[in-house]
């Protein structure tokens, strides 16, 4: 476990103070964790219509999958909606991160409204792959959740027909194809890395001229977040994932854990945990889902030295220097 922490990143030691008789806890803290690019792109797209356009500003669905997130823009001035037809006239709209079918940008056209797409440009690199695939006459079989935002938004861009959603191993052997069918296939961005692996081959085994992508479409933060958490979670007696019920790749955090045979638990704040989850744990690997803010980690640290006397180790998989560019209409 120790070459997972180099010197020059250990900690200095926070021995108890004279007098604390309190339980030491050890915290592994995930690195990288928290905010991805997208997500970062996303929040400042609010903000920045926030600032260009006063308040109010409609943001189509959850910006992203963060209740603290949502309520501090919320607390700005946007307001959160549904579907377009909530949203008046004369007033400015942002599209989520996750994306959207074709017909909301086409209904917002049609109603001549001002909206910012704020799809992250990894999602948007899907969409296009699905529109050239189509070109080619292929039909694309997609592997994701069903009711996702994103899957949601994906399978939106094209026809109704020329996409299957495939959701598991199981699903590849009742699927209505044959190997003579010119099949491609595509993933959501946030899945698990090795459930996705299981499921593209067994996919390649029954069509083995299926056309793959380019490179794999699981986002870097994701396959990132999910390396970090098998590193960690060995050595680990309790994993904490912060991030909200509703986002994949936090959840995907917990099953990684999970398969490395570590109590995991989702939380979407320091106020969740349960003193009870701490009895016989000396170790706590902690992370946070690609929605979830520094802040709430540092809220989770303060909590657990609430009741033991915490040293904190990083566990750094790799230094990520991703970023996006704004849309045109707010980068000046």
């Amino acid at each position: 476990m120790n070459a997972a922490f180099p010197a020059e990143q250990m900690p200095a030691d926070q021995t108890p103070a004279k007098g604390d008789d309190r339980p030491g806890l050890t915290i592994l803290i995930a690195a990288p964790r928290g905010f991805c690019a997208g997500v970062d792109r996303a929040i400042e797209i609010v903000e920045r219509a926030l600032e260009k356009y006063g308040a109010p500003v409609y943001v189509r669905h959850e910006i992203v999958h963060n209740r603290y997130v949502v309520e501090g823009l919320k607390a700005k001035g946007a307001i959160f909606v549904e579907e377009l037809d909530e949203v008046p006239d004369d007033a400015p709209v942002v599209f989520s991160a996750h994306g959207v079918p074709k017909s909301v940008p086409a209904e917002a056209e049609r109603r001549e409204l001002l909206y910012v797409d704020a799809t992250c440009p990894l999602v948007s690199k899907v969409h296009r792959q699905a529109e050239r695939l189509l070109e080619k006459d292929k039909h694309i079989l997609f592997i994701g959740h069903a009711g996702h935002p994103e899957v949601i938004g994906t399978m939106g861009q094209v026809a109704k027909g020329e996409m299957t959603l495939v959701e598991t191993v199981e699903d590849v052997a009742n699927l209505p194809f044959t190997s003579e069918d010119d099949l491609a296939f595509l993933t959501q961005t946030t899945l698990s890395v090795d459930d996705t692996a299981e499921i593209i081959a067994a996919l390649q085994a029954r069509f083995p001229s299926i056309a793959a992508p380019k490179a794999e479409d699981i986002c870097y933060a994701t396959s990132n977040r999910q390396a970090a958490v098998k590193e960690l979670a060995p050595g680990s007696d309790l994993v904490l994932v912060i991030g909200a019920p509703n986002s994949s790749n936090s959840l995907r955090l917990v099953e990684v854990a999970e398969r490395c045979g570590t109590t995991a638990k989702l939380i979407q704040r320091a106020d969740e945990i349960q003193p009870e989850w701490l009895e016989g744990v000396g170790t706590v690997g902690l992370t946070a889902g690609a929605s979830a803010p520094e802040t709430l980690v540092r809220e989770v640290v303060d909590k657990l030295s609430e009741w033991r006397t915490v040293e904190e180790r990083p566990v750094l998989v790799t230094e990520e220097k991703m970023t996006f560019k704004l849309p045109r209409q707010l980068a000046d």
